[in-house]
């Protein structure tokens, strides 16, 4: 491993040779070699760079493959939980997500010990928003609306701030893991949530919504209430819209190159309805 290790070090320092070093050091990232490992932690500087950089490219290589896999082949029932997370490690090549899944299992555990005796609807929503909303401090990123972390549920989970879709997932993950069923809700221009017959808004603190309240978000688009849009989004609608609010995002950044990856993977699983 050494003298490998070392021929590869000189070969980068050649300007002839430094290409051909690089596509070996990919190689190694892609077979998960030890080795890429022991460049990492070089001292020479450039080897050290070089070999981050390679492990970089394959995770993102990886991640992109998995994803654009999952969008081809998911169908319309699918874990919501795990596609988020699929979709911030295809997104944020190298990001690790087990922090942020352990801690939203501990919280799921925490809220299960904490609304034990709620006999309503109104009651089990009532201790989820008190839970998730003033207990974790999750609330609505008005400072920085269009920012790629409010739709990247790890970045959510540390920063407890996002939009009304990303925080609905996060509300929708813990009471599942309590045994709660919370879904969300596709109203045009605004995600909502709902458990049975009671809608709330995940993006003002949990509250309540009376149909008077959702009559008016729906006539903020211009258009005219219609029950079916209260029905529970289905896997691949939630999905669908959090990938459509990061497109809307890198179109206004300019980010050309994740703007088209992340329309690609909708058009994956949007087409699989159709062949599907």
């Amino acid at each position: 491993m050494f003298r490998q290790s070392q021929a590869l070090s000189v070969l980068l320092h050649d300007r002839e040779t430094q290409l051909l070093a690089r596509d070996q050091l990919l190689q190694l990232a892609r077979d998960r070699s030890p080795l890429l490992d022991h460049l990492t932690g070089s001292r020479d500087a450039l080897t050290a760079r070089c070999a981050r950089e390679a492990r970089f490219h394959a995770d993102r290589e990886e991640a992109a493959a998995d994803m654009e896999m999952f969008c081809r082949f998911a169908g319309d029932v699918f874990d919501i939980g795990q596609a988020a997370w699929l979709l911030a490690r295809a997104h944020e090549p190298g990001r690790e997500t087990r922090v942020a899944e352990n801690l939203l299992n501990l919280w799921g555990a925490d809220f299960l010990n904490a609304a034990p005796c709620c006999s309503s609807n109104v009651e089990r929503v009532q201790a989820l928003a008190s839970f998730v909303f003033d207990q974790l401090g999750f609330q609505g990123n008005t400072a920085c609306y269009y920012c790629e972390e409010n739709s990247l549920l790890p970045r959510v989970v540390e920063s407890r701030r996002g939009i009304p879709i990303s925080l609905t997932l996060v509300a929708v993950l813990i009471a599942a893991r309590a045994g709660m069923k919370v879904d969300g809700v596709n109203l045009p221009g605004h995600f909502i949530a709902r458990h049975g017959d009671v809608f709330f808004d995940p993006f003002h603190g949990g509250r309540i919504l009376e149909p008077g309240d959702i009559h008016a978000l729906v006539a903020k688009q211009g258009l005219e209430f219609r029950p079916a849009m209260l029905q529970p989004a289905s896997p691949r609608q939630f999905f669908l819209r959090m990938m459509a609010n990061l497109l809307y995002v890198h179109d206004l950044d300019g980010e050309i190159d994740k703007r088209d990856q992340v329309k690609n993977w909708m058009d994956a699983l949007s087409a699989c309805l159709v062949t599907g």
